[in-house]
């Protein structure tokens, strides 16, 4: 097997493995709520759930979704080089790619769940076309700063007995409550008008805005330190580099895991959301350099051939997930909503995401792409094959014959 081709089993595997995490970490979501995870001692969870939820904080959320931004910031670096090397320009292809990725996005948030994130990489794209032209020392320098400032935003201090601190609880607790009850027996049309219209944060529109501004900074790091690694040619020589990265995940995987822990073992300190900040995305690579060492040295293994199947079909299969959970856990389908708990929570996970390990290879058999994956490519090519055309070379003009 060729450098080219190892890379692309690493590339792909990686985004198929960040699926799984994604999956865990949005079970949260599924079962108490977009805002209901983060109350969740509002569920009366028995104390093995307890634990089970603080391992998923530590070791899950917030560290697999920065891989999948890496591979997205990876993946824009690579499909430019491809577009430049057939003679294209980039900037229409990416831009009906960014369109169509909102456009999914507000689609799968409007009528599925409030946990869309294809709308807000759309939009993210748009913002990197900025650093697409950057060298790799420039955009490694700015995702680290980036990071460290977004760090500091752990150090707000969080005054829990003032006034108003106290009032919105007490909104946040009554929004949760009801959401309990909509979306665990309520009709579609209830679940959406819920999703849609109950505000649990009371902040005026200013307030609305300026967090809606500020929200995308805190994903910029990954982002960029993904197109970082396209340039600097990181996984193109995996095996070669074994030994390197298995010395950066020994750095990485305990550095991350501490950090993270912190917020959640020792909760209340000023400075423990620092940590919670910095430690998502230390541990996110960490994980990173982790499966790429452990792969690099057999780049035919079939485990690696699945993940591979599995993120070769991330869109199609980010979807079915939420189609799935939507219907088990919401009352227009079995209504487990809060009910299942969050052991079993990971259990039915590592179930759904073992079904599309099995049937994500079997459908590559028969089809190139999955349905959602060559919509996008047919839309960002603007082709029915999928494929851009190249150029059209022009032909050098005849001498005139007298």
């Amino acid at each position: 097997m060729d450098i080219k081709q190892s890379r692309i089993h690493i590339i792909d595997g990686l985004r198929g493995f960040s699926l799984l995490g994604i999956l865990l970490a949005n079970m949260l979501i599924f079962q108490y709520g977009i805002w209901g995870k983060d109350q969740i001692q509002l569920y009366a969870i028995p104390p093995f759930d307890t634990v089970t939820y603080q391992l998923v904080k530590i070791l899950i959320e917030g560290s697999f979704m920065p891989i999948f931004t890496f591979m997205f910031g990876f993946s824009m670096i690579k499909m430019k080089e491809s577009l430049e090397a057939k003679g294209l320009g980039t900037k229409r292809f990416f831009a009906r790619r960014f369109l169509l990725l909102i456009v999914l996005g507000i689609i799968h948030s409007e009528f599925l769940w409030e946990g869309d994130i294809l709308a807000f990489y759309g939009m993210m794209g748009f913002f990197l076309l900025l650093f697409m032209n950057r060298k790799p020392k420039t955009l490694l320098v700015w995702g680290v700063v980036v990071l460290c400032v977004i760090s500091l935003l752990g150090l707000v201090p969080q005054e829990k007995n003032n006034p108003e601190a106290v009032a919105d609880q007490a909104r946040m607790e009554t929004y949760v409550q009801k959401t309990m009850t909509v979306y665990g027996t309520g009709t579609y049309e209830e679940i959406s008008y819920h999703r849609k219209n109950e505000d649990p944060l009371g902040l005026p529109d200013y307030k609305m805005a300026v967090l809606l501004l500020l929200a995308p900074i805190l994903t910029v790091p990954m982002f960029l330190f993904g197109m970082y690694a396209a340039k600097a040619r990181w996984f193109e020589k995996s095996y070669e580099e074994r030994t390197s990265y298995f010395r950066k995940m020994l750095i990485f995987l305990p550095v991350g895991l501490i950090l993270k822990s912190v917020k959640v073992l020792a909760p209340g300190y000023w400075w423990s959301g620092v940590g919670d900040i910095s430690g998502g995305v230390i541990l996110a690579i960490g994980y990173l350099f982790a499966f790429v060492w452990l792969f690099s040295k057999s780049q035919s293994s079939a485990w690696l051939m699945r993940f591979q199947a599995v993120g070769k079909l991330s869109l199609t299969n980010y979807l079915l997930q939420t189609v799935i959970c939507t219907t088990i856990f919401y009352g227009y389908g079995l209504g487990l909503f809060g009910k299942l708990g969050v052991l079993a929570g990971c259990g039915l996970a590592l179930v759904i995401y073992g079904v599309q390990l099995i049937v994500s290879p079997l459908y590559l058999k028969q089809f190139r792409y999955g349905p959602v994956e060559r919509l996008l490519r047919m839309w960002t090519n603007f082709s029915w094959s999928g494929s851009p055309k190249p150029k059209a070379k022009q032909l050098p003009d005849k001498p005139m014959s007298l």
